[in-house]
């Protein structure tokens, strides 16, 4: 009896390394499951690849039917400038423009247009510019007009995952470069006539654009922040001048930088 429990004990434990042997055999490839794991999607990349033109698919689909396209803005509001300029300027509000853009996306934006402000200096006092005995009074006043054309971005916040009032308001960042075009036009000097110059620049700021019919029109209100080379910027005419006891203070040139504020009405398609 023991005899043969020892022998079933025996046959037991080669049949069990017999099996155990044919399932690792070593002609078969170790790394044969996780070669079937990685290949039962096909090329890990090209499913990338599928995932993220799915997704721009998906996102392309979203905006053509959520999204606007192309609009066309009315504008009203003020230009100022500070510095030297503006110690001297009086602004004549209001300031106006006309754009039109369009959206490539939910969050960029292109546009083009135009803007005018009307302003004046008045200098009823002897300058480094007007300081001879035809000139007893000073340049008198002058009037200002500033035009600017200018091509624009804008790039529009994602409030997906903001509060609903700030998601309403759709702010923006705008970025915009600038070409302003200057006439001084001297009304009590008529022999000096008008003078007119231009210079490039940039315009920074911020805006918001609340809805009146959503996708359809909207109130935008657009504060920029403009960096121009006007072409008198570093003009001498009216700085102080000291030939005779008559001159008055003047500014040394007319540096500063202008700002505006903008409300406007826009349409979209």
């Amino acid at each position: 009896m023991r005899k043969a429990l020892i022998k079933l004990f025996i046959t037991l434990l080669v049949t069990q390394s017999t099996l155990s042997y044919a399932q690792f055999s070593p002609t078969e490839d170790p790394f044969a499951i996780e070669e079937d794991d990685l290949n039962i999607g096909g090329d890990i990349f090209n499913d990338f690849n599928e995932d993220v033109e799915e997704a721009s698919v998906v996102e392309d689909e979203r905006f053509y039917r959520y999204g606007r396209f192309f609009t066309f803005n009315l504008s009203i509001g003020v230009t100022s400038f500070q510095g030297n300029r503006g110690l001297v300027t009086q602004d004549d509000h209001p300031s106006y423009g006309v754009s039109v853009g369009y959206f490539s996306d939910f969050q960029s934006y292109y546009g083009l247009g135009f803007e005018f402000s009307k302003h004046h200096m008045f200098f009823d006092y002897q300058t480094n510019g007007c300081s001879d005995v035809t000139c007893p009074n000073g340049f008198g006043l002058i009037d200002v007009s500033q035009l600017r054309f200018f091509f624009s971005y804008r790039y529009y916040v994602d409030t997906s995952n903001l509060g609903t009032a700030i998601t309403y308001s759709n702010p923006y960042f705008i970025g915009r470069l600038e070409y302003w075009y200057t006439s001084n036009k001297y009304l009590d000097r008529t022999s000096k006539g008008t003078e007119t110059g231009g210079g490039l620049g940039l315009g920074l700021g911020f805006g918001l654009e609340f809805p009146i019919k959503l996708r359809e029109s909207y109130l935008g209100v657009e504060l920029l922040w403009h960096r121009i080379n006007l072409y008198d910027k570093f003009t001498q005419e009216y700085r102080p001048c000291d030939t005779n006891s008559s001159c008055g203070s003047g500014v040394e040139d007319l540096t500063g930088d202008p700002y505006s504020i903008m409300i406007s009405y826009v349409m979209n398609w």
